[in-house]
Parts: C-alpha cells; structure tokens; sequence
C-alpha cells in the first residue's frame, strides 16, 4: 500500500454493504484498526464483517443509528474502549434514495436526507472531535455524490441534501484546518453496488456510455481515494471534493 495507517483507528458509517465495505478494507489494508457500523440487517452485518476478518482486517462491530445523538456518542465511547480513540472518520450511511418528482416528496422525505447528510455528519464529528483536536490531528471525510454536481432529476431531496453536505465541508475544513484536522469530500459516481441488482439495464446502458473512462467504477475506486485522504501524505489537502467517476464531472 502507498500509504501507511499503521496505529490509526477509523470509524466507517455504514460499512457493512455496498461502497462502505470497500471503503472499511481499503483502510485496513493499509493498517487502520477498522469500526464497522451498521444500524439495520444484523445478520448481513455479522456476515459482512466476517469477511472483512477472513480479508485480514483488523476493526469490530457496532450497531448504531447515526441519526440518534444517543447513539452516536455511545458508539463512540465503545470504540475508543475497544480499539483505542478515533482518528479518521468516513460519513457514508445512508438510507434508500427514490427518484421522484417534487409534489411527491413530503416534507419527512427531505427531514430523513438531511438527518444522514447534515444531523448524522454533526453528531459524529462531534463525537470525535475533542480527541483530533487535543492530538492536532484528525481526518474526517465525508461521502457525497455527483448528483449535486450534475443536478440530477427527478432528485431534489437527496441532491439538496447532498448539497448541504458539501457546504459543512467547506466550512468545517477552514474551521478546524489550524488544529491539523482535514475535512473533505468523495464524491462517487454511479457505481453499482448490491442495492443497484434490480436497476434497469437500460438505465445501466445509458448511464455506461456517457462515462468518458468507458468503464464501470468499482468499490475499491472509491477505498482508494477515501484511503488518501486519510493519509499523512493528504495532510496539506483540506475542503476539497475528488469526483470519482470516471470523467462525469469536471472541475
């Protein structure tokens, strides 16, 4: 590995399915101690981090709503009991995310994107942020998407959201840059995952051929750039947004 998290401990949101699995191998791979979360599907959970072990990942378990201020703080204290205090955060649950026109949304709809992408990243940056403050050191990285960049429709709860998501970086990133803590954004394409099995080919198709790399993303395009930003070598890079689909965005 290029980089080098040998004595770090990273906590994944949601990183027993899809683009967190990935996320939470890639930073093992590299030597961070691994908490895995999950909230719903125990038993999916149980497998997931099974493989994760059988991979030669070191980390535990731990189920917790994101959303739930309780929750979060008390994931945090059994972390730091566990594996030691947290050092890099990666923001990547998420719920179900239906296109739909606007006069179909209600307004719980925005409420539950805004409780993922806006209450979920506060609480647990919160959590954490005493100990990177005190060591002058911490990497808190959060999963966006492209859809804000692209505008996508009929879309307007979850790119608003996603939206929102972004403005916290930028501002958190100048906020705690003189305590040597790095907030920044992955910001993934399309790339399907276990929840995209039943999309429609021909949206598939569609979406394959407007990619300018001429390739699908895989979950380990994504670890790889969350694992550097992570790294000592990305201690300089703060508030930015790396787009990782292929050439869909430009920036």
């Amino acid at each position: 590995m290029p980089f080098d998290l040998t004595g770090r401990v990273a906590l994944v949101t949601g990183s027993t399915t899809g683009l967190g699995k990935a996320m939470a191998r890639s930073l093992a791979d590299a030597g961070a101690k691994v908490a895995l979360n999950y909230f719903n599907n125990e038993q999916r959970a149980h497998r997931s981090f099974n493989e994760f072990r059988q991979a030669g990942g070191e980390g535990a378990l731990f189920r917790a709503d994101v959303t739930d201020e309780a929750d979060v703080n008390r994931m945090v204290q059994e972390i730091e009991a566990e594996l030691g205090g947290v050092d890099i955060v990666v923001l990547n649950a998420t719920p179900d995310q239906p296109l739909m026109p606007i006069e179909e949304y209600d307004w719980a709809h925005y409420q539950r994107m805004l409780d993922f992408f806006v209450k979920s990243p506060y609480l647990v940056t919160r959590a954490v942020l005493a100990r990177m403050k005190n060591q002058r050191w911490g990497r808190i990285i959060n999963i966006t998407s492209e859809v804000f960049d692209r505008g996508l429709a009929p879309f307007t709860a979850y790119v608003a959201a996603k939206g929102a998501q972004t403005g916290f970086t930028r501002s958190l990133a100048t906020e705690l840059a003189p305590f040597g803590i790095t907030v920044n954004n992955v910001s993934p394409g399309w790339i399907p995952v276990e929840r995209h099995e039943n999309d429609p080919q021909d949206a598939k198709d569609e979406y394959l051929a407007l990619i300018p790399a001429g390739r699908w993303g895989v979950p380990a395009d994504v670890g790889g750039a969350v694992t550097y930003y992570a790294s000592n070598e990305a201690s300089f890079v703060t508030g930015q947004t790396v787009s990782v689909n292929g050439g869909m965005t430009v920036h």
